[in-house]
């Protein structure tokens, strides 16, 4: 089993910035591939960023390529969000998540963080 503990939202003012953070527990942290996602009101969960195991691969979507960047610490057992120029638009539910599986491309999550709120005032 892996804990994924998530914190650092909270209220921001468009073009203002927030540093996430994904504490991992359990097994082994360095052995999987590590992934943000968010959740807006009414709307799908829906992939942000993930990070190879080694971190040095690193994927993002389209709406936060250029603002986002996700980095992680695998001695401290913990994957950041570094979130910049935020936009009202970026207000959601975070999540951070676990996969055993790795590529560029998402392949499935084993284990999620209970999330964080992040939100985004115009």
């Amino acid at each position: 089993q892996v804990q994924l503990v998530e914190s650092g939202g909270g209220l921001v003012q468009a073009g203002g910035s927030l540093r996430l953070s994904c504490a991992a527990s359990g097994r082994t942290f360095s052995s999987y591939t590590m992934g943000w996602f968010r959740q807006a009101p009414g709307k799908e969960r829906e992939f942000v960023a993930h990070i190879s195991w080694s971190g040095g691969s690193t994927y993002y979507a389209d709406s936060v390529k250029g603002r986002f960047t996700i980095s992680r610490d695998n001695a401290k057992n913990t994957v950041y969000l570094q979130m910049n120029s935020l936009k009202p638009e970026d207000t959601a539910v975070y999540y951070c998540a676990a996969s055993g599986k790795h590529g560029s491309t998402w392949r499935g999550s084993d284990y999620w963080g209970q999330g964080t709120q992040v939100t985004v005032s115009s």
